[in-house]
């Protein structure tokens, strides 16, 4: 015990250095609360779905609620009920099982309906592809207004996403 501790007090505290400000996140954080404030009234409700992913991209989608992304001090919100939902976010594969719940979940959704598809299993079916078990990709389900690809995609990427699915006007469809 004493060894440790006099290893302990030799080392001392050890801290990194603070990161560098990051100029492409503050620039898109303020394009997206511009956006926000516009189109929806200062608070976009975003429902997401899980329609079969390995949960790769769910955890950066928590990235986004934590103090450095701070998606809540842009107006952005997470909600349970797809009848309080501005933004449906679809991750993964559409198992069949889950192909007619997604379908309920955009249509219990209030006008403009905006869908983003997430990660490579949501954008082009991913490793899994189509089966007998998988529809694939999100599309070949529902109409997807933006994409974002990658496996998974970084907080950032998801936010720009968003970013396109707002400015783009999409979620036309009733």
């Amino acid at each position: 015990m004493y060894l440790l501790l006099r290893q302990i007090v030799r080392t001392g505290i050890k801290t990194e250095a603070p990161p560098p400000a990051d100029e492409a996140l503050r620039v898109l954080t303020q394009r997206l609360k511009a956006e926000i404030l516009g189109m929806f009234a200062g608070s976009l409700a975003i429902r997401h779905v899980d329609a079969g992913s390995c949960n790769g991209c769910e955890l950066e989608i928590h990235m986004l609620n934590n103090p450095y992304y701070n998606i809540e001090g842009l107006g952005m919100k997470f909600v349970a009920s797809p009848r309080h939902a501005d933004l449906l976010l679809v991750t993964g594969p559409v198992a069949r099982n889950m192909e007619v719940a997604l379908q309920r979940t955009l249509e219990a959704m209030p006008a403009p309906k905006l869908v983003v598809a997430v990660g490579d299993c949501g954008c082009d079916g991913g490793i899994f592809g189509e089966s007998y078990a998988s529809r694939g990709r999100v599309s070949n389900v529902i109409a997807v207004d933006v994409t974002v690809p990658g496996c998974p995609p970084t907080p950032t990427a998801l936010l720009q996403g968003i970013l396109t699915a707002i400015s783009s006007g999409g979620g036309k469809r009733d």
